[in-house]
């Protein structure tokens, strides 16, 4: 799968102190993440991030209202946030469709990597009843993104269709991903290639299910029975 890419945490910065609560939601979540393979999605992680980064730690809660769950959210939009700096249109665009978000989830599963931990209980945190609405919404996000950044224009069912198939394959993708540990987990590259080939499948077949046919038109019907072809 390649190396991991290491989403550094926030330095200790004097500008930090002028973010917003949803600037500063984003530039903590990834040292938080660091932290909760150690003290989970907790309290304890998020006043150790606000340390690091020289935050005054009542301000950080500030920013995570909804403790654990927020935080989880905080770091996937990081991770959104570095896809988007890592990939420019030109290089996508030199891509089949299939390969932009073949690219787009490894790179997500590499930022991800040397947080396992983390993202285990992550997971975990997320399938609790009280928190999948909110985990929905995160994952609908990121699919949604990456198709967007994959070129899709769709407005009609179809933009629904493709992110929930993409939602689908993400998630399970990232469960075969926390316990993997073959080599480069290569398992997780293996299972992802095989979901993505049934879904361009799919997508192939429902292009030529959809695609617009010749429409019966009875008046050159009765045209020709009165005028047959020649």
């Amino acid at each position: 799968m390649g190396d991991p890419v290491d989403i550094a945490p926030p330095e200790r910065a004097p500008d930090m102190a002028d973010m917003t609560l949803d600037e500063l939601r984003i530039a903590l979540a990834p040292t938080i993440a660091n932290m909760a393979a150690f003290d989970g999605w907790s309290d304890v992680a998020l006043a150790g991030a606000a340390d690091i980064a020289g935050v005054d730690p009542a301000v950080a809660r500030l920013a995570f209202p909804g403790g654990a769950i927020d935080m989880i959210g905080g770091w996937i939009a990081s991770i959104d946030a570095a896809m988007q700096a890592g990939f420019s249109p030109e290089a996508l665009a030199t891509m089949k469709v299939g390969a932009r978000i073949r690219a787009l989830l490894l790179f997500r599963l590499a930022a991800m990597g040397r947080q396992r931990e983390a993202l285990r209980r992550a997971l975990a945190i997320q399938a609790l009843p009280q928190n999948a609405a909110q985990a929905l919404r995160t994952g609908w996000h990121s699919a949604d993104l990456m198709w967007r950044m994959a070129g899709d224009t769709a407005t009609d069912y179809n933009h629904y269709t493709k992110r929930a198939t993409l939602l689908a394959v993400y998630a399970s993708t990232l469960a075969v991903f926390v316990e993997d540990e073959s080599e480069g987990q290569a398992d997780t590259e293996a299972f992802l290639d095989r979901r993505l080939a049934g879904v361009m499948r799919f997508e192939k077949f429902k292009a030529q299910l959809l695609r617009p046919r010749e429409r019966f038109d009875v008046t050159r019907f009765l045209g020709r029975l009165r005028y047959p072809a020649r």
